[in-house]
């Protein structure tokens, strides 16, 4: 007989899965075969300080201690139980950036995100040096970038993390991080799961006239795959997640990882030839490949699934964040005559509009680009909307555009692996808050990469779902990773799949020429930010 949700709270037999987002961090608990038990999340924002995406780290853990206050909330008010002890936590966050540390463990420098694009000089050398792409965001860059900029604080840097790498180690004590996350640090050699030893000794060869004390190797976290021991609860661990003491140490936790991993966790798309699509702040895909690309393209990145496995990702640094600021607008023209409506409502009557537009946005052209955009060669970017004369401008074309171009960036790097390398996509699946508007944002991709997209129930609970699901894999014994999913978790699951529709794939493919060769304009829009906006 099944366990009660109660029992299994107060046995100490769920799990615990805290994911830190551009925009939440979310904190979710669940069973051993993945169903939630409750959730709770807490909303915040990065800072753009001295001209650096950042998140001071004691918002990191207030934001932390929320999101968890409101789970065990939510948890007490449904169950009236008290959590205490848990079978395993999972931690995730935003990939790439840089956090440096002495060896008092002072932090030496700003927590650098994801979203900043200030180390081209480095990932340029890099990239060329290594013959392996090395993007802006990813951790080597940073600390490449630090170095060529003689920041003063590099002598000094014992460790560097990930943001998920950094909340494990205050919560266990251990310096380790799952290899997904890990691949978006340094490269990473797949048989050997691992970090490339010859890549390091390249880099090591690079450094060597600093004369730092020094290693790459003793400065990065130990990478760890799906299923291994990462460590246990401190009581310090215990007293910055739970404040109030209720929560006891000791229980396991699983490697940490990012937010691309846990969202092929999330998606069940951890398999050759499957791939998922996540859309939030930023956006990406990933696909599983069967075998290495057969050169080095500076708009895929070459990162891991939990397990390990080769996946090339194609990543845009902006997604939805102009998609709101409209969105934003047009609640405020709603509120200028006295109406007032639901947020959730507001987006699904608007997406709707897009199921009536032109298939091509009737000749419109948009660019999210909040913060630059590496896979176009933006360093700073400006949100801008242009009508020709000769477009047809109506709300439902309006907010098509504004879907379309949330894609665009990814869109180009999912062209080079499709239509280049010829790689075979049998389904993609997707997640993400952009797709809690089910059918509109799901036709879209399905048009924009001409393949089936797959929209599974649990899709808006994206990344602390998945990491949750580490955490409870990290129990199971005898089991590889994929039959954990597919024979546990996902057994039965409906797929929800849409399939392109012709019109507006062809439609799609004619708004991203116009979005190819408009380029020119949001460069210049881009220049002129820069230096007249302050």
């Amino acid at each position: 007989m099944q366990p009660s949700a109660k029992s299994l709270i107060e046995n100490g037999q769920a799990y615990l899965g805290i994911e830190l987002g551009s925009t939440r961090i979310k904190s979710v608990l669940i069973d051993e075969k993945g169903f939630i038990l409750a959730k709770g999340s807490f909303d915040w924002e990065n800072h753009f300080v001295n001209g650096i995406w950042t998140y001071p780290l004691n918002e990191v853990w207030s934001g932390i201690a929320e999101s968890y206050r409101d789970l065990a909330n939510s948890v007490e008010k449904q169950y009236g139980v008290v959590i205490q002890r848990l079978a395993a936590i999972g931690v995730s966050a935003m990939m790439h950036g840089y956090l440096a540390f002495d060896s008092q463990e002072k932090q030496l420098a700003e927590f650098r995100t994801w979203r900043n694009n200030t180390t081209a000089v480095a990932a340029d050398k890099l990239t060329d040096l290594l013959q392996y792409n090395i993007p802006q965001r990813w951790s080597i860059a940073h600390l490449y970038q630090a170095i060529l900029n003689k920041e003063s604080h590099i002598s000094d840097v014992a460790y560097i993390t990930t943001l998920a790498g950094y909340v494990h180690w205050q919560l266990t004590g251990e310096k380790v991080l799952g290899i997904g996350d890990a691949s978006g640090m340094f490269p990473i050699d797949s048989t050997y799961k691992n970090y490339d030893r010859s890549m390091i000794k390249i880099f090591e060869h690079l450094i060597e006239p600093n004369g730092f004390n020094w290693k790459l190797e003793q400065i990065l976290p130990k990478v760890l795959v799906a299923g291994e021991n990462a460590g246990t609860l401190t009581e310090k661990g215990a007293a910055l997640l739970d404040p109030t003491g209720s929560l006891q140490a000791g229980c396991p936790l699983c490697p940490p990882e990012g937010d691309a991993g846990t969202g092929m966790m999330a998606t069940n798309s951890i398999k050759v030839k499957t791939g998922n699509v996540s859309a939030g702040t930023s956006a990406f895909a990933m696909v599983v490949l069967e075998k290495p690309l057969s050169q080095v393209y500076r708009d895929l990145d070459m990162v891991t699934t939990p397990a390990g496995d080769l996946v090339a990702m194609a990543h845009s640094q902006n997604c939805s964040s102009d998609l709101n600021a409209w969105f934003q607008l047009f609640n405020e023209v709603l509120l200028s005559f006295g109406l007032t409506v639901n947020p959730d409502k507001l987006y699904s009557t608007l997406f709707n509009q897009a199921l009536i537009a032109q298939p091509d946005a009737g000749g419109l052209l948009s660019y999210c680009f909040y913060s630059g955009e590496h896979g176009v060669d933006l360093t700073e970017g400006c949100p801008l909307f242009a009508h020709p004369a000769k477009a047809n401008f109506s709300l439902a074309n309006f907010i098509l555009v504004q879907l379309y171009t949330a894609f665009g960036a990814m869109k180009l790097g999912m062209d080079t692996l499709t239509k280049k390398e010829k790689v075979k996509i049998e389904k993609i699946f997707a997640h993400g808050g952009l797709f809690k508007s089910k059918d509109v944002a799901q036709n879209v991709l399905a048009a924009a990469l001409d393949v089936p997209v797959a929209l599974l129930d649990t899709a808006s609970e994206g990344g602390a779902w998945g990491i949750a699901l580490l955490a409870a894999y990290s129990q199971q014994k005898g089991l590889l990773l994929t039959e954990y999913l597919d024979q546990i978790v996902f057994a039965g699951v409906e797929d929800n799949v849409k399939k392109p529709d012709p019109a507006w794939v062809e439609g799609y493919e004619r708004f991203i020429q116009r979005y190819k060769e408009g380029l020119a304009i949001e460069r210049e829009a881009a220049k002129f930010a820069t230096t007249t906006v302050h």
